[in-house]
C-alpha cells in the first residue's frame, strides 16, 4: 500500500472510495453516515454482518447508496477505519493531552481519563476496533491503512515520554499503548467485561507503569512527580 489516509480526506489505494466532498457537504455527510453505520454494525454483528446492503438498511438509505460511497468491501473497510480514527481521536482528545513539563502526574491523569472515557462511554468504538484490527491481519492493504491511522497518537505519546526524560521513547510508548489496549480489551471483551475499573484505578495502574519505566532509567523525574502527586 503506497498511500495512507491524510487528515481532511480519504485516500484509498484501491481507488474505490467515491467522492466525499468537502466537510459539511451532502456527499461528506453521506460518507460519514455510511462509515458510522459500518462501525455500529461491526460492533453489533461482527465482520460477517458488515455488507453494503446491511449498511443501507441500518442507515435507512436507498439500496445502492453505500456502494456509491465505497464501491468494494475493501473501500468500505478503509472508510470505516478512517472514520473510526477520527472518532477515537476525539475520545482521546489528543489536542488536550497534557504538557510533559507538568510531570508524570499530569501525563497519567490525561491518559487515564482518555482510557476510562473509552471504557465507559465508547464501548462500540472499542469493539469495532478489535474487529477491524483482526480483519487487518488478513488483508495487507487494510493493515497498512489501519497502522497509519494510529501513527499520530503513537508519535505524540513518544514525544510526551521524551519530555519526561525517557531515553527510549518508542519502547516506552509501546509499553503504554500495550497496557492501555490490554486493559480496554479485558474490560470490553475479555474476562473482566463485567466490571469497568474506576478512573482512580486506571490512574493508579498507569502511574505504576510510568514511574516504573522512568525509575528504571534513573531519570529522577518519577520521584519528583510522585512527591508532587502525594505518593
Amino acid at each position: 500500500m503506497s498511500e495512507h489516509p491524510a487528515p481532511g480526506g480519504i485516500t484509498s489505494t484501491t481507488g474505490s472510495i467515491g467522492p466525499t466532498g468537502p466537510a459539511g457537504s451532502p456527499a461528506s455527510a453521506r460518507a460519514e453516515l455510511v462509515a458510522d453505520t459500518a462501525i455500529a454494525l461491526l460492533a453489533e454483528r461482527g465482520m460477517r454482518g458488515l455488507t453494503h446492503r446491511a449498511v443501507d438498511e441500518a442507515a435507512g438509505l436507498p439500496q445502492g447508496s453505500t456502494s456509491n460511497v465505497a464501491r468494494s468491501r475493501q473501500a468500505l473497510l478503509e472508510l470505516a477505519v478512517r472514520r473510526h480514527a477520527e472518532r477515537e481521536a476525539r475520545v482521546l482528545a489528543l489536542g488536550e493531552m497534557p504538557d510533559p513539563r507538568g510531570g508524570v502526574e499530569s501525563l497519567v491523569s490525561g491518559l487515564a481519563l482518555a482510557v476510562h472515557r473509552s471504557l465507559t462511554d465508547h464501548r462500540t468504538l472499542l469493539i469495532s476496533r478489535y474487529e477491524l484490527a483482526l480483519e487487518a491481519t488478513r488483508r495487507p492493504e487494510l493493515r497498512a491503512y489501519y497502522d497509519a491511522t494510529g501513527a499520530v497518537f503513537r508519535d505524540q505519546l513518544a514525544a510526551m515520554v521524551t519530555g519526561l526524560g525517557s531515553t527510549a521513547p518508542d519502547r516506552h510508548a509501546l509499553s503504554l499503548i500495550a497496557w492501555a489496549d490490554g486493559l480496554m480489551f479485558s474490560c470490553a471483551a475479555g474476562s473482566f467485561s463485567a466490571r469497568v475499573p474506576s478512573l482512580e484505578e486506571v490512574r493508579a495502574g498507569l502511574r505504576e507503569l510510568v514511574t516504573g519505566m522512568l525509575e528504571a532509567e534513573g531519570t529522577g523525574t518519577a520521584d519528583t512527580a510522585d512527591t508532587a502527586g502525594g505518593r
